[in-house]
């Protein structure tokens, strides 16, 4: 099934969610504005869509963005502050500096028990920073990337930014609300053009979690085909089993490789407004590794690198807060949520997420608006997180458990 762009030369396939060229698309010189029709073509974000509408008024309870209310901790701040006093404001390594990139080497040796050298460290300017260079480096056009959905949307935007395909394949629900992956559809996905597989755990907006042995398969499988696995583990940290952290391809693979784990300081450590992030990549994304920074940032902010070496160094007992906060806002809301009829939800293993089936609602998109237009209450629309995500709602439960109970409470008239 195709939806036509029109004006763009474009359509969009439902089987292959993406973009595809139509038969006498435009050429160069045809194009009323002279701008790719491939970026003219790209929708505005759903949960910007909904968040526009209310972003900045008080009344409004904000469980949309992928974030909670607490600031960054003071002793991360402080440690910007003496960076910028000292000096740390001038052009520095585009990898990261040697301080920040040897301290996350030791953090990861001391999560996953394995060596693991700095010179696989490679700082970003954000996790997204992270996710579109190693598009960059992976994808071109004709060419696929296989990736696991219900997942925040800007990777399925940064592959057809490049004219590539993204192809998604969606983990199946379960009766309960929960999710599961069918590893045999997800390899079955991947032919002579897929150049990476993308796999986000724990996942946003699910909350499911990879397990040990679907890694251990799953990494198999990309060795005897030479496809690259782009692991995606920002929420790594924050999990409930009580695990440091969820399980890792970190913990499995050798330095050599075709395995790249991107992360980000902004969840665990709670630095959205940062844009500070790493790559974990082997020795082909390390020799361009320069090129690709230069041409897209030049290089993180030198006096946040600074910073963020206090963070990774000082900040266990932190994570451990923010990870039981966590816990028990999950609880909250999931408890409340299963008490409407109309919904399903499990409670998810990782993240910060409650991703929540609405029975007989079929647009999440005016249903969020819906929701925030008769309850002050923020939520993003499932249909923002591509296939599987339809009929679904996501609430972020990273918030005071009081903020909580007040959201539960305005949604109930909604809900049931």
């Amino acid at each position: 099934m195709f939806r036509a762009l029109g004006g763009t030369g474009l359509s969009w396939d439902w089987g292959r969610a993406c973009y595809t060229p139509r038969k006498g698309a435009p050429t160069l010189s045809q194009r009323p504005n002279g701008l790719r029709p491939i970026i003219e073509a790209m929708p505005f974000s759903k949960i910007g869509q909904v968040a526009m509408a209310g972003l900045g008024d008080p009344d409004v309870i904000p469980l949309w963005f992928g974030e909670g209310d607490l600031p960054t901790p003071d002793f991360i701040g402080e440690a910007a502050s003496r960076a910028l006093r000292a000096g740390h404001t001038f052009y520095t390594f585009k990898r990261g500096i040697p301080e920040l990139r040897q301290a996350l080497a030791r953090y990861l040796e001391g999560l996953y028990r394995r060596p693991l050298s700095a010179e696989r460290i490679i700082v970003t300017s954000s996790g997204m920073s992270g996710i579109m260079f190693m598009t960059q480096a992976l994808i071109e056009a004709g060419d696929n990337m296989v990736i696991l959905s219900p997942v925040w949307p800007n990777i399925n935007d940064a592959v057809t930014v490049l004219g590539g395909e993204a192809r998604a394949v969606a983990l199946e629900p379960t009766n309960a609300g929960g999710w599961r992956l069918d590893l045999e559809r997800l390899m079955a996905a991947c032919d002579s053009k897929t150049r990476a597989i993308f796999v986000n755990s724990p996942g946003n907006p699910t909350g499911w979690t990879m397990r040990r042995d679907e890694q251990q398969e799953l990494l198999a499988f990309a060795r005897r085909r030479g496809i690259w696995l782009v692991a995606d583990e920002v929420y790594g940290r924050i999990v409930f089993s009580g695990a440091r952290a969820a399980p890792s391809f970190l913990d499995l693979a050798e330095p050599e490789d075709r395995i790249v784990v991107i992360n980000s300081f902004s969840k665990a450590w709670a630095m959205t407004g940062w844009r500070l992030g790493w790559l974990v990549a082997p020795k082909p994304i390390q020799d361009v590794a320069d090129k690709i920074v230069e041409f897209n940032t030049s290089g993180a902010p030198t006096f946040l690198q600074h910073a963020a070496v206090t963070a990774v160094v000082e900040g266990e007992s932190f994570i451990a807060s923010m990870v039981e906060r966590c816990r028990a806002g999950r609880d909250l809301i999931v408890a409340g949520l299963q008490s409407f009829p109309r919904i399903r939800v499990a409670a998810p293993e990782g993240a910060f997420y409650a991703f929540a089936r609405v029975e007989g609602m079929t647009d999440s998109l005016a249903f969020a608006k819906e929701v925030l237009a008769r309850v002050r209450v923020g939520v993003a629309p499932g249909a923002a997180f591509g296939l599987g995500g339809e009929g679904h709602i996501r609430l972020c439960f990273a918030s005071a458990p009081e903020r909580l109970a007040v959201a539960l409470d305005r949604l109930a008239p909604i809900l049931r």
